[in-house]
């Protein structure tokens, strides 16, 4: 029967497509070493080469073979990285530095160092007004830098404790608030926060990945809880279910597939195409591993982890303390299908 024929072939194509989106794993691990601990990485797709914050400097590895190219050093404690689309120039957010460190992307020389709030964490290029935006998380405020001069040109006070940034392109820029479960609009022209958008069933949200064509903001927070909401008008669109302890998104625009790495040693792929965002595997990785880049061009993640030592004993100020990290362990997960 003609209906039936239909129907088994949409079920074949569907199962084909589920099968894979389901076949995500660990198919390589590159050696990093040193010590120490790491933030955030960021694959730069067009160059083939990732970036990653560790400890007091930014590792730069060809992702073509896994081979370390050089590191910005000198610094105090990084976070993270974001490049201008000259293709010459990178900044890496110095927390307990309080700086924007501009780099050379040829030589990874650094070329100046730039005062910034109290703690920059989260940071990234808008490219509408050529400025660069580093989040304080300590200050709860971003320093705005002019790229053309590397000066500072505004301080935008927000409500609370800011995580991970974006952008979309045109002139938004989005940013977590982590102890306010919510996310701020802020527009770069005017240099001013617009919104302040509550994001309903997601603590702490960290981590935030963003879909230009359907106009979407994934932001990951504890709880196993991925807020998913539309950047024109704020309204959350669901909650899809993800790992423990995450710390960043992804979302590749080929496969329409949204991603979170997890803490607990999971990495969750979510079906960003469907309604209600149903998780379609949850990849093993490694303990730790809760910061990741995407690289859009080959589908492939990467992901930040290390072999832990015991904790050291609670204290009044640190009542709950992380487990040391064991010395040359360091490394990144290569997770492809």
């Amino acid at each position: 029967m003609p209906s039936f024929k239909v129907a088994a072939g949409t079920i074949l194509l569907l199962s084909a497509s589920l099968s894979q989106a389901q076949n995500y794993h660990v198919a390589d691990r590159w050696r990093v070493g040193g010590q120490g601990g790491w933030d955030y990485l960021l694959s730069d797709d067009a160059a083939h080469r990732l970036y990653v914050t560790h400890n007091a400097r930014v590792e730069v590895l060809d992702t073509a073979t896994g081979k370390l190219i050089g590191a910005i050093s000198g610094l105090k404690s990084t976070h993270g990285v974001a490049l201008n689309p000259d293709g010459k120039t990178g900044y890496a957010s110095d927390g307990a530095g309080n700086a924007i460190v501009v780099f050379d992307r040829s030589t990874l020389a650094v070329k100046q160092i730039v005062g910034a709030g109290t703690n920059p964490d989260g940071i990234t290029f808008e490219p509408v007004t050529h400025t660069v935006w580093a989040f304080n998380g300590r200050s709860h405020d971003v320093t705005v830098m002019d790229a053309a001069n590397n000066t500072i040109v505004a301080t935008i006070s927000l409500p609370g404790k800011p995580e991970f940034p974006q952008v979309d392109g045109h002139g938004s820029v989005f940013v977590n608030i982590e102890d306010m479960n919510a996310i701020v609009k802020l527009d770069a022209q005017s240099r001013k926060a617009l919104s302040v958008w509550p994001l309903q069933g997601c603590d702490s949200p960290s981590g935030m990945a963003l879909d230009h064509a359907k106009h979407r903001l994934f932001s990951v927070c504890d709880g196993g809880k991925m807020a998913v909401v539309s950047y024109d008008s704020g309204k959350l669109l669901g909650l899809a279910t993800i790992g423990d302890s995450p710390d960043a998104a992804g979302f590749d625009p080929k496969t329409g597939l949204a991603f979170s790495s997890n803490g607990d040693g999971t990495l969750t792929v979510i079906d960003a195409n469907k309604q209600g965002f149903p998780r379609l595997q949850s990849v093993p990785t490694a303990r730790g591993a809760r910061t990741m880049a995407l690289d859009t061009s080959t589908g492939k993640i990467y992901l930040s982890t290390a072999k832990f030592g015991p904790a050291p004993a609670p204290t009044a100020a640190v009542p709950h303390p992380r487990p040391s990290v064991l010395p040359d362990s360091f490394e990144i997960l290569v997770v492809t299908r």
